[in-house]
C-alpha cells in the first residue's frame, strides 16, 4: 500500500510517502515568516501550501498515484480517537473552525490530492480527541466545561508502540503519557481511552517552553482588567510567550539546556520548576487511574533532554516504570493509521460534526 502523508505545522509543511510500514520518501520545509505574513487567516494559506506540496512531489518525480492520502487532523468538533474519512461536513467545519491553526489545512489538502488519485482521504487522532470521563469535564462554573485538546496523535501512537514492545495491546494497559514540547499535555490512558488530560492549547496544566500553564485565577482576572495588557497580549502570555520564553527570553530548549549544564542558576531554577509542574500533573493522572498504572511514558522534543527526563524519573519513578520515547513520529503515526484503515485492522469512523 502506497500512502501519502501531509502534516502542516504553524510555519512548516512535512511530507512523506510510505510503502506499507516503510518510509520511502520524506521531505518538508519551513515557510519564511515573510511569506506567511501575507495571509491574515490560516484558510488563506490553502493554495500556497497545496502548490508547495504539488511542486515538491513533481520536483522529486513522485506521481500522484497513492492508495490513500492522510492529513494531520484539525480543530474539529470533539470526537473519539481513531481514523476518519474526510467528508463534506469535516471540510466545512475546518474551513469555519473557531480556532485557527495550520493543522486545519491537512484534511482539506489531503482531500484534493486524493481526488486526483481516486483514492480515499483520511485524518487520524486530531488534537480534539475527547474521551474524558464525566467527572473530568466539570470546572466549578456552570456553562464552562473543560475541553480535551492535546497531542492525541503522538500520545496514542507511542502508547501503541510501547504496548507492542512488551507483547501487550494498548487497550489492555493503563498508561500516563507526558508529551513534552512547546506545549505539554499529560494524559491518563485507561484501557485505550484518554479519560483525563490537561488542555495543552489554552495553557492548562504544566508550564512549558512557550505556555504559561495553569494560573492563579484571581491574579489572572486582576491582570486582565488592570489596564496594562490587551486581550491579545494576555492570550500571548498564556500561549506563545509564556513559560520558559517569559522567564528566560527563549524557547530554544537546546540553548536552555546548555545554560543549565553550564550552571546558570536562574535557568536551573526555572527548568526545575517546569519539571515540578509536569510531575504534579503526572501525579494527578495517577489519581485519575486510581493508582493502577502500568507505565509512565515521556515523549516529545523535551524528552531528548536527559536532565529533564532524569529529574522526572526521580520525582515520579515510584509511581510506575518510566519509559522515555523522545520525539514525535507524527508522520509514521499517520501512515500507520491509514494503513490500518486500508487493511481493515483499524475501524474507519465517520465524522458527523455533532460532537460527543
Amino acid at each position: 500500500m502506497k500512502i501519502f502523508v501531509i502534516n502542516p505545522g504553524s510555519t512548516s509543511t512535512k511530507l512523506a510517502v510510505y510503502e506499507d510500514e516503510k518510509s520511502v520518501w520524506m521531505t518538508g520545509a519551513h515557510h519564511p515568516v515573510s511569506e506567511l505574513a501575507a495571509f491574515h487567516h490560516i484558510s488563506e494559506q490553502y493554495e500556497y501550501r497545496r502548490d508547495f506540496i504539488l511542486k515538491r512531489l513533481a520536483d522529486d518525480g513522485i506521481e500522484l498515484n497513492f492508495d490513500a492520502v492522510i492529513g494531520r487532523g484539525g480543530l474539529l468538533k470533539p470526537l473519539k480517537g481513531g481514523v476518519y474519512a474526510v467528508n463534506e461536513k469535516m471540510k466545512y467545519d475546518l474551513i469555519h473552525a473557531e480556532m485557527e491553526h495550520a493543522c486545519n489545512l491537512g484534511a482539506l489538502i489531503a482531500d484534493e490530492i486524493a481526488s486526483r488519485c481516486s483514492c480515499p482521504a483520511y485524518i487520524a487522532d486530531p488534537v480534539v480527541v475527547d474521551e474524558l470521563c464525566p467527572e473530568a469535564r466539570f470546572t466549578g462554573i456552570p456553562g464552562m466545561e473543560r475541553r480535551s485538546v492535546f497531542h492525541a496523535l503522538n500520545q496514542k501512537a507511542v502508547s501503541r508502540r510501547y504496548a507492542a514492545s512488551i507483547g501487550r495491546k494498548y487497550e489492555d494497559l493503563n498508561l500516563i503519557v507526558a508529551h513534552l514540547g512547546g506545549g505539554i499535555s499529560v494524559g491518563a490512558h485507561l484501557k485505550g481511552k484518554v479519560i483525563d488530560v490537561n488542555n495543552a492549547l489554552n495553557g492548562e496544566g504544566p508550564f512549558s517552553t512557550e505556555r504559561a500553564g495553569t494560573l492563579p485565577a484571581g491574579q489572572l482576572v486582576e491582570m486582565c482588567f488592570g489596564g496594562k495588557y490587551t486581550q491579545k497580549q494576555i492570550k500571548q502570555l498564556i500561549s506563545g510567550r509564556g513559560g520558559l520564553t517569559a522567564y528566560l527570553g527563549t524557547n530554544d530548549m537546546i540553548a536552555i539546556s546548555r545554560d543549565v549544564e553550564n550552571g546558570d542558576e536562574h535557568a536551573i531554577s526555572v527548568v526545575n520548576a517546569m519539571i515540578y509542574t509536569i510531575a504534579k500533573q503526572i501525579g494527578a493522572m495517577y489519581v485519575a487511574l486510581t493508582g493502577q498504572v502500568d507505565a509512565i511514558i515521556l515523549t516529545g522534543g523535551i524528552a531528548y533532554d536527559t536532565y529533564c527526563t532524569d529529574r522526572l524519573k526521580q520525582l515520579v519513578g515510584y509511581i510506575a516504570p518510566v519509559v522515555v520515547c523522545p520525539g514525535e513520529d507524527e508522520m509514521g503515526s499517520l501512515a500507520y493509521n491509514a494503513l490500518g484503515a486500508l487493511r481493515g485492522t483499524l475501524p474507519l469512523l465517520e465524522y458527523t460534526g455533532e460532537g460527543l
